[in-house]
């Protein structure tokens, strides 16, 4: 029998923030990365990224996503960049935006690729959760010329993620070329390091979307029907605290809620999603009427089980605590406990 409705859907308010879209890897459905001369390619500078993160702390936003190619370093062109911004590695411009953030009033969760223990160390005070597309375990001629994307470098992070106690997000790809067997393999790869670990919050089922001027701009979109099976799936293999999240942006929710989703992910008010541009976020107040009587809460970029262990430094700890609610959801703005009070 397929899962009962869930008494709400998560979300998370947002701003997204895509520092540099300079990778090594050379994803056949990627629109979003660019080489050094290209237009369009960019590191963006500390004065682009803090206006984004003061106007999303207005906004009530708690996350600032910040989204990366993959060792950007490693392509000829990049460092020269970062070195007239005055650092000397991607991570250490990304210390300063993650302290810059937690500064302003918003919660750092980085999405960069594989990295190594050490990094994550160096990471994991300065964000509230963290996150890698693991996308699938499966070799695929998509990820062709693409080092980052081998599978086991992508579980070696997940995992040592875990060892770390950092709350994580992960996913899965759905329609890149792999089998369903594959998408099962997949989520049990997932399950196994949160069964070990328990540090997986969430797993995305991210349908696939071509991009024009990619490899794979005629390749054919997964059906509903796909979206609708793998979600199953998930519910079904995943262990019960992990939350099962499709993009609202990519694919309409309402029909996967009663497969087994959660949560719809982080949906910005101010900024687009620059893996896919060309989808908008969905507004709230819009979104929860498509969904009837399912009501939309919103979370943190750390789920609440996390807010509850404690699984976050005393750098960001007042941040969570004034931003979250004694369930560790998100607290309630001033205004809006007032007209509670009123009725």
């Amino acid at each position: 029998m397929p899962p009962e409705n869930p008494p709400f859907v998560t979300y998370s308010k947002n701003v997204f923030i895509p520092v540099t879209n300079i990778c090594r890897n050379h994803c056949g459905y990627c629109g979003f990365k660019r080489e050094p001369g290209q237009p369009g390619a960019r590191l963006m500078k500390p004065e682009e990224v803090v206006p984004i993160l003061e106007k999303g702390a207005k906004a009530g936003c708690t996350e600032a996503l910040f989204t990366f190619g993959e060792y950007a370093e490693e392509v000829p062109g990049y460092r020269e960049w970062l070195e007239e911004l005055g650092y000397s590695s991607t991570l250490e411009y990304l210390v300063f935006l993650c302290e810059t953030a937690i500064d302003i009033g918003i919660l750092p969760h980085t999405n960069a690729g594989i990295m190594t223990r050490s990094e994550l160390e160096v990471l994991k005070p300065l964000n509230a959760s963290m996150g890698l597309m693991l996308e699938t375990t499966a070799i695929l001629e998509a990820h062709k010329d693409c080092p980052g994307k081998v599978p086991e470098r992508r579980l070696e992070t997940i995992r040592e993620a875990g060892k770390l106690n950092i709350p994580y997000t992960t996913g899965l790809l759905v329609g890149i070329g792999e089998s369903r067997d594959d998408r099962i393999k997949s989520l049990e790869a997932i399950t196994n390091l949160q069964r070990e670990y328990g540090h997986i919050q969430e797993v995305i089922i991210q349908n696939f979307s071509p991009k024009a001027g990619t490899p794979m701009e005629n390749f054919p979109e997964p059906a509903v029907e796909e979206m609708m099976d793998t979600v199953a799936l998930a519910r079904q293999i995943l262990p019960r605290d992990v939350a099962v999240q499709v993009a609202p942006n990519l694919i309409d929710p309402k029909a996967l809620i009663v497969k087994g989703v959660t949560d719809l992910g982080g949906i910005s008010p101010l900024t687009i999603d620059w893996i896919n541009p060309e989808a908008e976020w969905p507004d709230v107040k819009d979104l929860q009427e498509k969904l009837g009587a399912i009501p939309l809460r919103e979370r943190l970029p750390i789920y609440p089980q996390y807010v509850e262990k404690r699984w976050y430094s005393d750098r960001i700890g007042e941040l969570i605590e004034r931003l979250s609610d004694g369930e560790g959801y998100r607290k309630l703005p001033e205004k809006r406990h007032a007209k509670e009070s009123e009725k």
